[in-house]
């Protein structure tokens, strides 16, 4: 059977629209000779994998600090949704005109501007001295993200090649997850440790140096990559984009919490129109000979679309998963923050392991490793449902390690080579909105995981319990992992 469409059929389409070569330019702004191209040391790769994991940890390592916060500010349940929320919004509805900045301005000056801004909203969200001074510091530290995290996997698609590339690819994905689930541990151990009396504000200011640390070794070790021929800002693209994100993300976020008055409804019945008409000026835009923030010709790659598609599903149970896990464990079983961070050990050690094997697995066994690691979490994840359901009094940490140590392997062996699966798919000269495009899938679907799993299992809870609330939420998330598994048989067979 003939594939729908590959990377070859699109990209003289995509070359002529851009007016690029494969080629991304050098810190002079002209093109790279093929005897000097931009390469990224292993310093320069540490580096902008510490650009990446800071955002991705900041997303979840509030999880275990919230009812702290709520008590020490006073926030009550609407204002601490928006302090997640509003990170989590900034952050998705920003990143792919951050990746696109990033192309016109170069990317080593945007990573360093975005850790400096990551570094001091970091500092303000530590500072704040009320609930709303916390929220609006979050969005302006959630916008920070979006301008550091794309010119990462930019970087990394522009200056490095063939098996390193390979290899740096499989390292961001792998970095990816285990933020994720080290930022709730972390976030428990900062928050217990108390250091000078700072309680959670600790878990904001210990992103100061480290920003600060990203910021100067991009200035050694980083080279400059933008695009040969840089498109413009696409402003009508980014605009409807945008919105779209928020007439879905911020009703679905805040709704439960102040009682889905009208203007929540109103917001959800704009989505698919402003979905439709960002695709219609953004095809325009495109047949019309100009770049638009999104070039849907990318779209017609087989193995690009594919995977992003699969990323929803599985992005969207993993974030809804973090956060129910984290309340059922504090509120539901009083066990405190240290206890809470600590249960996901298991779920980080899992990853880990897989994450290593994982490249070697990918290479000679191609996407069937994706196939078999979303197997894998699916057994994880039933061994948790049973587990709840089998005797609440007595669920502890240790009760839960074999569920989560099992489901933790698994996502490990898809969310690493999916994400490498996206990347190999992108052109190089599209690198900047490539990279943009797929971490906005993967926030969007974060916080849509969030907002949706995360809203059923609050509104659940109260009146159903917390054990039957956090069984149905795992239950669920388990079809979104055979969703998962039914998509990875469309994946190409091998991975670049």
């Amino acid at each position: 059977m003939t594939r729908p469409s590959s990377a070859a059929s699109v990209l003289p389409r995509v070359r002529k629209l851009s007016g690029t070569t494969p080629s991304d330019s050098n810190g002079h702004g002209g093109p790279d000779s093929s005897s000097n191209p931009p390469r990224l040391s292993t310093l320069g790769l540490i580096t902008v994998l510490l650009g990446a994991f800071l955002p991705m940890l900041d997303f979840f390592i509030v999880n275990v600090a919230l009812p702290t916060i709520d008590r020490d500010l006073t926030a009550g349940p609407a204002t601490l949704e928006l302090f997640v929320a509003g990170y989590g919004i900034a952050y998705a509805v920003l990143l792919v005109l951050g990746g696109r900045l990033g192309d016109l301005f170069g990317r080593r000056r945007l990573f360093i501007a975005g850790s400096i801004a990551f570094g001091l909203t970091s500092l303000a969200c530590g500072l704040a001295p009320t609930a709303l001074a916390l929220v609006g510091a979050r969005v302006a530290q959630g916008a920070a993200a979006a301008l550091m995290l794309p010119q990462a996997l930019a970087t990394i698609q522009s200056a490095t090649q063939g098996e390193r590339k390979a290899r740096a690819m499989g390292i961001y994905g792998a970095v990816g997850g285990i933020s994720v689930v080290i930022g709730q541990v972390l976030g428990g151990v900062l928050l217990s440790a108390n250091l000078f009396g700072t309680g959670w504000r600790l878990i904001f200011l210990v992103n100061v140096p480290v920003s600060v640390a990203a910021a100067l070794l991009a200035l050694r070790s980083v080279p400059e990559t933008r695009s040969a021929n840089p498109a413009r800002v696409d402003l009508p693209g980014t605009a409807l984009l945008a919105a779209a994100l928020l007439a879905l993300l911020v009703p679905l976020m805040e709704g439960r919490a102040v009682g889905w008055p009208w203007w929540t409804w109103t917001l959800l019945a704009a989505f698919p129109l402003l979905v439709a008409a960002f695709v219609r000026v953004e095809r325009r835009a495109e047949r019309a000979g100009a770049v638009p923030l999104v070039p849907f010709s990318l779209l017609r790659i087989h193995g690009l679309r594919t995977g992003l598609t699969m990323a929803v599903p599985f992005f969207a149970g993993f974030g809804g998963f973090m956060l129910v896990m984290a309340v059922a464990l504090q509120q539901g079983l009083n066990e405190g923050p240290i206890a809470s961070g600590l249960a996901m050990v298991p779920m980080a050690v899992g990853f880990f392991i897989a994450s290593l094997a994982g490249p070697r697995l990918l290479n000679r066994f191609g996407s069937k490793v994706i196939r078999a690691g979303s197997v894998i979490q699916a057994v994880g994840l039933l061994v948790l449902v049973l587990t709840v359901y089998g005797d609440w009094s007595g669920l502890s940490p240790l009760v839960l390690l074999p569920g989560m140590a099992i489901a933790g392997t698994g996502q490990g062996l898809v969310m690493p080579p999916l994400i490498r699966l996206v990347l190999s798919e992108i052109p190089t000269e599209r690198a900047g909105v490539g990279g943009g495009i797929l971490a906005t899938t993967q926030q969007s679907s974060l916080a849509l995981g969030v907002a949706t799993l995360g809203t059923l299992f609050l509104t659940l809870a109260p009146t159903h319990g917390m054990h039957d609330a956090l069984a149905l939420v795992l239950a669920l998330q388990l079809l979104l992992t055979l969703g998962v598994m039914a998509l990875s048989t469309r994946l190409p067979s091998r991975v670049g």
